[in-house]
């Protein structure tokens, strides 16, 4: 049995959608981010970088959502070009690309204050700055699922699908100092991949279980979890 660590909306939903879509038994452990619970001695022991997710395995606990991805694309089932194909240095790189670049900018839009402090000028300047280069990632992203690769876009979905439909959501709604600067239906090929996956029931189950709605990444809204707060 895993345990997955997660918040409502935080980037465990990606990992929840994963281990649905693989047929993964696991249950959740809410981190509650309105307490901090994330900086916790005990949350510190599973992950000294305070970031969630975790996921806890027969192996020892996982962090890292790109990390997460992999193992779990290893060993409990495919979702991803396995070591050998032809396919699996390009996935690579766009996942990691993904994760060190594309998602990375992203937590700097949504929480300017930890990287240049509570001055509202620098963190407009941030913004400008951040959000030109989001565009351009995604822009790159977009390209590759236009490209027409088995592991971005396909018939079948992989742990990328998985990965960068929620960052498609989260573009939309949280955009720190200023809303609205992420359109959608600038990126199609993306966005023919997140409604796809909408269809999907691992999709439907979490969106339930953390209150995104029934088109939780071409239609988002604010979530409204059972439990727990998407911020903190």
């Amino acid at each position: 049995m895993f345990t997955l660590h997660y918040a409502p909306d935080n980037a465990s939903l990606i990992v929840r959608m994963v281990l649905d879509e693989l047929g993964v038994p696991f249950d959740t452990r809410l981190v509650d981010r309105s307490t901090r619970q994330q900086d916790s001695a005990a949350y510190r022991a599973l992950n000294p970088a305070g970031l969630i997710p975790v996921l806890e395995t027969p192996g020892g606990p996982l962090s890292e959502t790109a990390a997460i991805l992999l193992w779990l694309s290893e060993h409990e089932g495919s979702l991803a070009p396995q070591p050998g194909d032809a396919q699996r240095g390009a996935f690579l790189k766009t996942l990691f690309f993904v994760s060190n670049t594309l998602h990375s900018d992203l937590r700097q839009v949504f929480y300017p204050a930890q990287y240049v402090g509570a001055d509202t000028r620098a963190q407009h300047l941030l913004h400008a700055t951040v959000t030109a280069r989001v565009h351009r990632h995604f822009g790159i992203v977009e390209d590759v699922a236009q490209a027409g690769v088995p592991w971005l876009g396909a018939a079948e979905p992989s742990v990328l699908d998985f990965y960068v439909a929620p960052l498609l959501r989260w573009a939309q709604i949280y955009g720190g100092v200023a809303q609205g600067w992420f359109d959608l239906s600038a990126f199609a090929a993306l966005r023919a991949m997140a409604r796809g996956l909408e269809g999907r029931p691992s999709v439907a189950r979490a969106s339930r279980a953390e209150g995104l709605g029934a088109a939780p990444f071409t239609e988002p809204g604010p979530c409204s979890p059972p439990e727990g707060s998407a911020l903190g």
